[in-house]
């Protein structure tokens, strides 16, 4: 297993619970955490009361390639490094394939596909120079098949797993190792339109964010491309 010592790692979407909940096991367990969030004021009290020399946040916008990059910069310039990037930030919409809505469509794209694949193309200079560079995607169940009338949300989750697998093919020579984490429900604010499900029976954020950490620190030559999570009686691909 790698040492979390010294490594940085930075988290899109730190405020939501998955990202959250990433975040804050990942600095538990030893590591410097550069945190983006849309609204920096919905990071945890956590964040308040940590090793400050081991954090940093910054403002975060899927949808704004300059605030991207200013991020990835502002990180370097704090830690020196970047050792891995988790892209958690994302958003739900129901859109099935017969509705006239481009607009929820293009948000979903833009959010949930071109957001994590810009972050990825700006971090992969610094991923290839540590060695062990790690990305991990929160993708979804929804990225493996179709269940629901959720047509767009699907479609961004499928595109999501194909940047994944794009990820590991660029950036294998140089020690980069890509993830999706694809769970089925979990007890978050997206969940909120679940229905035959208890919160209590839904996969909890803190166990996803432990397998999370599990990717990141295992070595070049156990890699993981998709970890798919059920917590009900459902197909696995």
């Amino acid at each position: 297993m790698l040492s979390s010592k010294d490594r940085v790692i930075m988290i899109a979407g730190a405020s939501g619970g998955i990202g959250s909940a990433i975040a804050q096991c990942l600095h538990d367990k030893g590591y410097s955490v550069s945190l983006g969030a849309r609204n920096l004021e919905k990071l945890g009290a956590w964040t308040q009361t940590s090793d400050a020399e081991r954090i940093m946040t910054h403002a975060y916008e899927a949808t704004d390639a300059s605030n991207n990059a200013d991020w990835v910069n502002a990180t370097v310039e704090r830690f020196g490094r970047i050792d891995g990037v988790v892209n958690s930030a994302g958003m739900g919409g129901m859109v099935n394939l017969e509705d006239d809505d481009d607009e929820t469509y293009d948000a979903l794209w833009a959010v949930n596909v071109k957001g994590p694949m810009r972050m990825i193309r700006l971090t992969l200079p610094h991923l290839r120079k540590c060695g062990s560079g790690r990305i991990i995607n929160v993708s979804s169940l929804s990225g493996k098949r179709v269940t629901n009338d959720g047509t767009g949300y699907a479609l961004s989750k499928f595109a999501l797993m194909a940047v994944t697998h794009a990820t590991r093919r660029a950036g294998w020579e140089d020690g980069v190792r890509a993830t999706s984490i694809c769970p089925s429900w979990v007890n978050t604010d997206m969940a909120a339109r679940a229905e035959g499900i208890t919160r209590e029976d839904m996969i909890q954020p803190e166990d996803l964010a432990e397998m999370a950490a599990t990717v990141i620190a295992l070595p070049n030559s156990a890699a993981i491309a998709e970890l798919l999570v059920n917590c009900t009686l459902g197909d696995m691909f």
